[in-house]
């Protein structure tokens, strides 16, 4: 399964990249922002997303609302610090698969891998 993850924090990145290679997954791309997200989502055979909400360029919102406006239905799990009602029920209307807060847990990470996007 080949894992997009998009946040413009390169400490997180590195964070979600561990976790997932402590689960075995190693076909993993990573993206600074939106845009670069987008462009790699295009351009490669993303299985499964990760992104923050909050990042420059195109926000993680944006970024969801491209993959599904070009018919993608692949699983696109959002990890952020907004945690607000308001934020998540936004992102479900947007269609966003899982919600995960920062800081999490890795193992709740891969529970949310493995409900949505077996290996």
């Amino acid at each position: 399964m080949k894992v997009l993850v998009a946040d413009d924090s390169g400490v997180m990145r590195k964070i979600i990249v561990r976790a997932l290679n402590g689960c075995g997954m190693t076909d993993i791309v990573e993206a600074k922002d939106g845009k670069e997200g987008w462009n790699l989502f295009q351009a490669e055979q993303i299985d499964c997303v990760l992104t923050d909400w909050n990042m420059p360029e195109m926000n993680g919102l944006e970024l969801l609302k491209a993959i599904r406006g070009s018919g993608s239905e692949v699983p696109v799990i959002m990890i952020t610090t907004e945690g607000e009602k308001a934020k998540v029920l936004e992102a479900i209307h947007a269609g966003v698969t899982d919600y995960l807060c920062k800081p999490f847990e890795q193992e709740d990470l891969m529970a949310k891998l493995d409900k949505y996007a077996p290996a």
